[in-house]
């Protein structure tokens, strides 16, 4: 392979790879930008991140309580 041609692959490697550094940035901006958001948003139900797990067991036991109570409530006939 010539030099020149050579030197227009790596220009054209080198433009592909900036262009997938630009989406890189721009996902990981985006990704950023969710994850406060979801940080923001468990800060304004008082939940802590690394109580999350723990949080949704117990609605989850909450919601199973509520529904068992809520069959008791209705006649069997239905």
């Amino acid at each position: 392979m010539d030099a020149e041609k050579e030197i227009q692959e790596l220009k054209m490697k080198i433009d592909k790879a900036k262009a997938m550094r630009y989406k890189a940035e721009a996902r990981l901006e985006e990704l950023q930008k969710q994850r406060q958001q979801l940080l923001d948003e468990l800060d304004k139900l008082n939940v802590k991140p690394e109580n999350l797990d723990a949080e949704i067991e117990n609605l989850t036991r909450e919601i199973n309580s509520l529904i068992e109570k809520a069959r008791k409530l209705l006649p069997e006939e239905l």
